[in-house]
């Protein structure tokens, strides 16, 4: 059995190549899904040779299997948002707790004591259904930080303007967390001047606008907040675990997570740094589904590790975090 507290402490690239052989045997041997998908492709844990060689199962297994390593029920099941008509994607939870590890970890690595913040959350699409992993993650640090003015918003665009310019003159370590059409719906209508508050995008446009690339995105609410940089969030449904961009959008990963690129060409050949193809992510947090997950995203990889994330490939639907299309 795994010692899951070792995922959140892995302190070397040792330690993280250890736990990555272990839960691939354990998902070969417990996931029927990931089994199968091995086995097809002739990757099994006795004919590999190295960790670039473990397969990364499509992101699209989640829509139509149960993507499970356990038998134990699920405590809580996600779904991915969707525009389109095709199916939403299920991520099963068995230990909800992992979860909850995971993203508490990841922000105080990023971010320091969340105690010290104002959290606001600006995330009408998501608010507006159920089964949403970012709720789920943001109620909770909301309820961490202990700050009386943090909570979520809707619609009420002014009482987020009155408040956030309240709060940053007061000097309050603020953060907004935002779906990006929500962000720009609030600077087409206010305009900032904030001096102690991270603006922090998530998610594209929900079909509510025209998707944009990054790039033109941050430009624009970079002048409407009155910020030099924008904080942004790249998570989904189908993951444990986020990674975050402090600016440039260059993102980096928590100890436990990791971003390869693979060739567009030939999806079980690795990509060069530098080069651009699909992102594939090892997310050790989801032991107990699969934690070799190949994305429809597309993206490039520097040499320190960290990644940017420039798109997705054609015909694949909008959905997600921080999809942005070219």
């Amino acid at each position: 059995m795994i010692d899951t507290n070792k995922i959140f402490g892995i302190k070397s690239k040792l330690e993280f190549e250890h736990l990555t052989w272990q839960i691939f045997n354990f998902q070969y041997n417990n996931n029927p899904v990931y089994h199968d998908f091995c086995d097809y492709l002739e990757k099994t844990p006795d004919q590999l040779e190295s960790m670039e060689e473990i397969p990364f199962m499509p992101i699209e297994f989640f829509r139509t299997k149960k993507v499970v390593a356990s038998r134990k029920n699920p405590q809580i099941t996600f779904t991915s948002s969707g525009t389109t008509d095709t199916r939403t994607s299920r991520h099963h939870i068995i230990d909800a707790s992992l979860y909850t590890k995971s993203y508490r970890t990841a922000f105080g690595h990023f971010y320091g004591d969340i105690t010290k913040y104002c959290i606001l959350a600006l995330l009408p699409s998501y608010l507006e259904r159920e089964g949403s992993s970012l709720i789920y993650m943001a109620k909770d640090l909301i309820e961490q930080s202990h700050h009386p003015d943090s909570g979520f918003y809707l619609n009420d665009m002014n009482g987020l303007q009155k408040k956030l310019v309240r709060l940053d003159a007061l000097g309050s370590q603020t953060l907004l967390l935002g779906v990006s059409f929500a962000l720009m719906d609030l600077v087409e209508r206010h305009t900032f001047s904030l001096k102690n508050t991270i603006i922090m995008e998530t998610g594209g446009m929900k079909g509510r606008r025209k998707e944009v690339i990054r790039k033109a995105l941050h430009s624009i609410l970079k002048k409407g907040f009155g910020v030099s940089h924008i904080h942004s969030e790249y998570g989904m449904t189908e993951l444990l675990s986020q990674a975050y961009s402090q600016g440039n959008s260059l993102f980096k990963t928590p100890p436990w997570m990791k971003v390869l690129i693979r060739d567009p060409e030939d999806p079980l050949s690795p990509q060069m740094d530098g080069k651009t193809g699909g992102i594939n992510i090892i997310d050790l947090a989801n032991i107990y589904s699969c934690s070799f997950i190949a994305t429809q995203d597309l993206g490039k990889r520097h040499s320190n590790g960290s990644f940017e994330v420039l798109g997705r490939f054609d015909h694949s639907d909008i959905r997600g975090c921080n999809l942005m299309v070219l």
